[in-house]
């Protein structure tokens, strides 16, 4: 078959792809953590969908969890036999979804405008919880895959179709587990796609994370009637010196600039700010305020932190405070994948000759899961077409997405790298 007769055929799966998406929403997997029973109807039923599809060969690497009826969460790796065995060419999806929300008096859901279980199509789109997260990828990898076996063609090289848990509650019992226990499944000199985010016209192809550092100041002074600030320190007069001079601080420290980052810096952003007294005239003795602060790849957090504790002490030494800083989140970037890495190039050709549009490797400024597979040196991209409705009510998956997503996988999956 040609690629074009092979792209006729995907055009032809779209009822197909609908009737798997809402068969995957029916059966909500969420982790304890999110009350939860876990991932194993999804997983079962997808299994049972792949055997009978032709898709035999199924590794199961479960992760134990005394919380769930099962004891286990399930993880897995189906296997598509190509001409070349060695390297292989991954698509890591994620079995879990996040809650729907909050349950209102008669079984309804706020905000949403449907049961988020069940799919209601909606014009060019289908709209149920995890449709787009991770549901559409499972989908258009799948589909993009089924595209050569049901057509007598053998892919290029070997595809490995990983299903993981847990990946919204932080991957522990999912991809992280597996690469704790398992990391001889992982060769070095395979190529890895995660399709777990994207733009909304495909373009976009993660190579790259900003470090993330999420950082909360407690400011501790004294408190004191407001008629008397002589017999307080203001903690939030502190506080609020410190923020002035921790933004120019850090800018003006860490002010490179990387074009493959959008935006091209690293940023520092104020965020948070609780509550310090309830009422205009007392003089508050504490304070307490946060930054997300992310990082350009090439500077140590470590040398951000002191900054910021440089700043804070010269505030604490002018005022007569006590600040104490802590790091409520902190995730080292890893090295980048390469531009010129085989499964980037793989990936950048499929979409260059599947879609009306210009791939561009790009740096993200928060860690995806893929973060785990590039800290052990591997190869991996982020890649899917995302109309951006992740993790909101009325969740929604342009059905033009999922078919031209597998389209996409298809040419990947037929292609040498």
């Amino acid at each position: 078959m040609t690629s074009e007769q092979v792209a006729a055929w995907i055009e032809k799966q779209q009822d197909a792809m609908i009737a798997l998406q809402a068969e995957l929403t029916a059966r909500p997997a969420m982790g304890p953590e999110n009350d939860g029973q876990g991932e194993w109807e999804k997983a079962r039923f997808l299994e049972q969908y792949l055997r009978e599809r032709g898709i035999e060969r199924i590794e199961h690497l479960d992760c134990p969890d005394e919380r769930v009826p099962e004891g286990t969460r399930p993880n897995f790796i189906a296997t598509v036999p190509g001409r070349r065995a060695e390297p292989a060419l991954w698509v890591l999806t994620h079995l879990d979804v996040v809650p729907p929300g909050e349950r209102q008096p008669g079984g309804t859901w706020k905000g949403w405008d449907s049961d988020p279980f069940r799919v209601r199509r909606a014009a060019d789109a289908i709209i149920g919880r995890g449709v787009s997260d991770n549901q559409q990828s499972i989908v258009s990898s799948l589909f993009g895959a089924l595209a050569l076996l049901e057509n007598g063609l053998q892919p290029a090289h070997t595809i490995r179709l990983a299903f993981v848990s847990d990946e919204e509650t932080g991957s522990g019992r999912g991809l992280e587990y597996l690469l704790a226990r398992h990391a001889d499944v992982f060769p070095e000199g395979d190529g890895y796609i995660v399709p777990d985010a994207g733009n909304e016209d495909g373009s976009m192809v993660e190579i790259a994370e900003k470090s993330v550092l999420w950082l909360e100041f407690h400011v501790r002074g004294k408190q004191a009637h407001g008629s008397r600030p002589d017999r307080g320190i203001n903690a939030f007069r502190a506080a609020s010196r410190m923020v002035h001079l921790l933004d120019a601080a850090l800018h003006e420290r860490f002010d490179r600039v990387d074009s493959l980052f959008e935006p091209p810096a690293s940023t520092f952003e104020p965020t948070l700010h609780k509550a310090n007294v309830p009422n205009v005239n007392t003089i508050p003795g504490e304070d307490v305020f946060c930054f997300d602060c992310r990082v350009l790849p090439d500077y140590s957090l470590d040398a951000v932190l002191e900054c910021v504790h440089r700043q804070c002490e010269s505030v604490d030494a002018a005022i007569g405070t006590e600040t104490d800083v802590s790091a409520r989140t902190r995730m080292d970037a890893p090295p980048a994948t390469l531009r010129e890495a085989p499964v980037v190039r793989l990936l950048c050709a499929a979409i260059e000759q599947a879609r009306d549009v210009e791939p561009r490797p790009m740096g993200v400024g928060g860690m995806t899961v893929a973060s785990l597979l590039r800290a052990r040196g591997l190869p991996v991209v982020v890649w899917m077409t995302s109309p951006g409705t992740e993790h909101q009510v009325n969740e929604a998956c342009p059905i033009a997405n999922m078919v031209d997503d597998a389209q996409v996988f298809a040419r990947a999956f037929q292609s040498e790298f």
